[in-house]
């Protein structure tokens, strides 16, 4: 496989992209494939190395950067010597600029790409708050944020060093895949068997280090986000306690004249020393000659520092991060630690160790950090390759874009010519930057078919809510049986719905408060209704406390309304038939008992022995075919008595009738 490695760092600068790069091509290069680096330079122009496997572009040092090297990524030149290579496949081992270089390259030439997310750039915003500001720090981090998922989304695959950097791009919304592959390490390099006794005493003479001491290395950028001044705070309070544990810093960085001028005047030279920038070469050979590694660090996406000195069989002080989890077992191959206090302390239980207890932590360390070697990395790394192949074959292109009035229809074909249709928002066109002739993975089209479904749903939402007002859980409940959405989609639509006044349970309440007001329904009624239809206790309390109590003047006027519907039927019957009538109603038993007590029988009770004559003459009609006699008389009886009539006036009428004898 030819294989194209776009860097912003790379050796001889010491970092650990830098150094992750280097790693990744030498594994790649010793199992066969050909590979070729493209990275900036501070001086000259822009040209292939001797060997013309590394393309130097001209860059620019910036010193406030911690000496970071910048480089345009338009570079013409450089993109036809990409297009001569007829390249495999691109990996990215940055965001900006020679990074954007590669996305260039990838785009251009139809080569797939791989991104390696090495930095967690969010911990770096202060190198760009010059003023110290809160609101340009907030703003620096948004920009990161926007800036990382759009290089990720236009990445086939993306590479995070550990969990924790993958949660950080699932934070940020990245929709390609993440994989998670730790950076490997040449662990021989660093193993303790290769230690030099002759360059182990020539570093020991450098500094003034005597058998008596314990010597802590740092090995790294010295800068701000370090957070070195912790580390030297607590060698201060150590200081006071005891001389014998030294701290060596290895590395330069915009901090280092800063930190040594601290440390002299606290007067602690004879404690803390600084070796300065020091060739990668020499780097194992620090870590071989220290006891112990330390850093005060939370801005790490992997820390390659950590495992070099783990490899190195030297066991870790650092603060507790989720990078670390899997290398620092407490006592074991290291001890965490908060503040300068807690670091001091440490350290002086370190010093306390017997020889026996610090063999076996060195066994410890070279156990624990056996998975990150260089040989599993590239296993990984070209497992990640293989997929974002298979990824970039199923790309299909945007054939076209129709806007319409809220939404856009976007035509896509794929490889094998098929044609398919998506109509997707206005935001979601921005956000996913899609452009007529564009290119669009499967996963995207996957994404877009999703909130499809979610845009088809809201918009089945407005119609409906269109001719009928109805409550939220009403409009839950109907997208949870029409379509097919997650309950967290579901509750987002229930909420923009929500958000633009198409849904207000309020406004449904008041209305059908005042609606079942007028319709002469009670209070009990309206109740069940509004629960049923999922509005809360305390909203339809509240609202009812909205209008006037005419709960009473309402029954009434339904208990008359009633009153002259009611035909044919005894006095007692018809007030039970308005009682029920009140009770189904809504209206609470004390209001029915008074409307029904406050109505005026009188007229009926005039026609009460009319009415049970009528009563007696429809029972005999009907039953006189199947009895006679007494046997008929009693039926008629009992008809017209469970009509409500009084048993006095049921038997003057019985007298009145004619009888055949038995």
């Amino acid at each position: 496989m030819r294989i194209g490695l776009f860097s912003d760092t790379y050796p001889p600068q010491i970092n650990g992209v830098a150094n992750s790069t280097k790693i990744l091509r030498d594994e790649l290069e010793k199992h066969g494939h050909e590979v070729y680096v493209f990275c900036p330079k501070k001086i000259g122009t822009s040209e292939w190395s001797e060997d013309h496997k590394i393309y130097y572009l001209a860059g620019i040092e910036l010193k406030f950067l911690y000496g970071y090297v910048m480089t345009s990524p338009i570079h013409l030149r450089a993109m036809n010597e990409v297009k001569a290579l007829h390249l495999d496949m691109i990996h990215a081992q940055t965001e900006f600029g020679v990074g954007i270089l590669a996305r260039m390259c990838a785009n251009q030439y139809n080569i797939p790409l791989v991104s390696t997310y090495h930095t967690t750039y969010e911990d770096y915003t202060h190198y760009v708050n010059f003023i110290n500001s809160d609101k340009v720090d907030s703003v620096a981090k948004k920009a990161v944020a926007h800036l990382s998922k759009m290089y990720g989304d236009t990445s086939q695959a993306v590479i995070a060093p550990s969990k924790k950097t993958k949660d950080l791009l699932e934070r940020y919304n990245v929709r390609s895949d993440i994989f998670v592959v730790p950076t490997g390490l040449p662990l021989d390099k660093f193993s303790p068997l290769n230690t030099n006794e002759e360059k182990t005493k020539k570093i020991h003479d450098e500094f003034g280090f005597t058998k008596q001491n314990k010597i802590i290395v740092y090995v790294g950028r010295i800068a701000e986000e370090k957070a070195l001044d912790i580390v030297i705070d607590g060698f201060l309070k150590l200081h006071e306690e005891c001389r014998d544990i030294k701290l060596l810093i290895v590395g330069g960085g915009p901090d280092l004249e800063k930190l040594q001028k601290y440390a002299k005047d606290n007067g602690i030279e004879d404690t803390v020393f600084f070796a300065g920038p020091r060739d990668s070469k020499e780097i194992a050979d620090y870590y071989r000659a220290s006891d112990a590694f330390v850093s005060a660090s939370l801005s790490e996406t992997q820390g390659m520092t950590f495992i070099e000195a783990l490899s190195s069989g030297i066991p870790l002080f650092a603060r507790k991060d989720e990078v670390l989890s899997d290398l620092i077992i407490e006592e074991e191959t290291g001890w965490y630690f908060e503040d300068a206090e807690s670091l001091k302390d440490a350290l002086l239980k370190f010093k306390t160790l017997s020889n026996d207890k610090l063999e076996e932590i060195k066994e410890k360390c070279l156990e624990v950090v056996h998975p990150y070697s260089s040989e599993v990395f590239y296993e990984r790394v070209i497992e990640v390759y293989h997929y974002a192949i298979e990824v970039y074959k199923s790309i299909s292109v945007i054939d076209d874009i129709i806007v319409k009035d809220d939404s856009v229809q976007i035509i896509v074909r794929s490889c094998s010519k098929e044609e398919s249709k998506m109509t997707i928002s206005l935001d979601d066109y921005c956000n996913f930057g899609l452009r007529k002739g564009g290119k669009i993975t499967e996963s995207t089209i996957k994404a877009l078919k999703s909130r499809e479904e979610r845009l088809n749903a809201y918009d089945s939402c407005v119609r409906k809510l269109a001719v009928k007002d109805r409550t939220r859980k009403e409009m839950y409940d109907w997208l949870t049986k029409n379509f097919k959405l997650d309950i967290e989609v579901i509750n987002d639509i229930i909420e923009n719905l929500e958000k633009k006044g198409y849904i207000n349970d309020r406004r449904y309440c008041e209305s059908i408060v005042n609606s079942m007001h007028y319709a002469l329904f009670g209070e009990e009624r309206i109740i069940r209704k509004l629960k049923k239809n999922g509005i809360p206790v305390e909203l339809i309390q509240d609202v009812l406390n909205t209008f006037p109590n005419e709960e009473l003047v309402h029954a009434k006027a339904y208990a008359e309304k009633l009153q002259g519907t009611i035909r044919d039927e005894s006095v007692r019957m018809k007030k039970e038939k308005i009682k029920n009538k009140l009770l189904l109603r809504g209206y609470k038993s004390d209001i029915v008992e008074a409307v029904v007590q406050d109505l005026d029988f009188a007229g009926d009770e005039l026609k009460q022995l009319d009415n049970c004559r009528k009563c007696a003459q429809k029972a005999r009609k009907r039953y006189e075919k199947k009895y006679s006699g007494s046997e008929l008389r009693n039926t008629i009886y009992r008809y017209c008595a469970a009509k409500g009539y009084e048993c006095s006036d049921i038997y003057a009428i019985l007298d009145e009738m004619e009888w055949d004898n038995d």
